[in-house]
């Protein structure tokens, strides 16, 4: 009941403080990351499917793929026509991948040659959508996490819009406080300074750890630490700002796509980028290193009253799914899979 009536708080504070206008509406826009190969997780849908099929498009729960389920919350903030989702040329291989694809026809689908990990996934539908949406406020969602109060974890998402819309120079990360010293998570340690100047308990982030030792997970959870979801909302020139900074060479390789869109020759340049440039995970290679650039860039927003799970292991998804029982509102909505054992 306690829980219930502080979620109900939350979403009251978070509608009193919205100050949407027409032009911030206009300028949002989201990208999901699908261009994974689900590596980690290739002999777990072996046994439950018979193929290799990257689990983002694997009906795991119900008769929606975790790439679908992620297009439909990402949907109720922004329209199908201002929603990038980032795919890789390999995954066409599986006949599900375009199926999934063609029922959102408004949806704008960028294809990768090869992946190169997570700052290009990241970074070829951002020039796609700079070109287009220069002025843009973006939120990006990882399209293999499962998230059980949907409506309430948008609206933090809402927040994080209306967060940066007023300060630009910011990216809002949002993390959820953890239950263990899950080692395979990142981590946002806020920093130690005077009361925040922001709403919703937001703070300034001290440092960002991807993937710590458990011992060293248990310091960052004492000292205030929230597991990162991944899901960040920027301005478009901000994060292309600190790209240029952090990463030279992988600016120059996103300028060289950003230069060559619209022209004849654009799908040879990309492929060409895509051989040339290096693998940079966004996480360990840029996130982690905004903090020290820039110590007042990078913001944690707190997630409450949300069950949020990232399902990059097989450990995990069999324990979320078994734990389903205990989630009504999701439990309505959806079956188990047959088998997976």
């Amino acid at each position: 009941m306690l829980a219930d009536l502080a979620c109900k708080l939350l979403v009251a504070t978070i509608m009193r403080h919205k100050q949407l206008n027409e032009t911030d509406a206009e300028n949002r826009c989201a990208i999901v990351l699908a261009a994974g190969d689900g590596i980690r997780l290739r002999s777990f849908v072996q046994r439950l499917r018979g193929d290799s099929l990257p689990k983002q498009y694997v009906h795991l729960i119900g008769n929606q793929s975790m790439l679908e389920m992620a297009f439909h919350r990402t949907q109720k903030l922004i329209p199908p026509q201002r929603l990038f989702a980032v795919v890789s040329e390999g995954h066409f291989a599986f006949s599900e991948v375009a199926q999934q694809l063609s029922a959102y026809p408004r949806l704008r689908v960028v294809v990768q040659p090869i992946n190169k990990d997570t700052g290009m996934g990241l970074l070829l539908p951002l020039a796609h959508l700079n070109a287009r949406h220069p002025d843009a406020t973006v939120a990006v969602f990882p399209a293999d996490h499962f998230i059980a109060e949907e409506e309430l974890f948008m609206d933090h998402v809402e927040t994080a819009f209306g967060v940066v819309e007023q300060n630009p120079s910011k990216i809002v990360l949002l993390g959820v406080t953890p239950t263990d010293p899950e080692p395979e998570y990142g981590y946002l340690v806020p920093r130690n300074e005077r009361p925040s100047p922001f709403p919703f308990g937001i703070r300034e982030v001290g440092c960002f750890i991807e993937k710590p030792e458990p011992t060293a997970a248990r310091t960052f959870i004492a000292r205030g630490g929230l597991w990162n979801t991944m899901v960040m909302v920027f301005k478009a020139k901000t994060l292309m700002e600190h790209v240029g900074r952090i990463k030279p060479q992988l600016n120059r390789c996103f300028m060289r796509i950003c230069d060559a869109i619209g022209s004849p020759g654009f799908l040879d340049v990309v492929r060409q980028v895509y051989v040339d440039v290096e693998s940079v995970n966004l996480s360990k290679g840029l996130l982690e290193a905004l903090p020290m650039r820039r110590a007042s860039s990078l913001l944690m927003l707190p997630v409450r009253g949300v069950h949020w799970s990232d399902w990059g292991s097989e450990k995990r998804i069999l324990g979320e799914i078994a734990a389903l029982e205990n989630f009504p509102t999701v439990n309505e909505g959806y079956s188990l899979p047959l088998s997976l054992h």
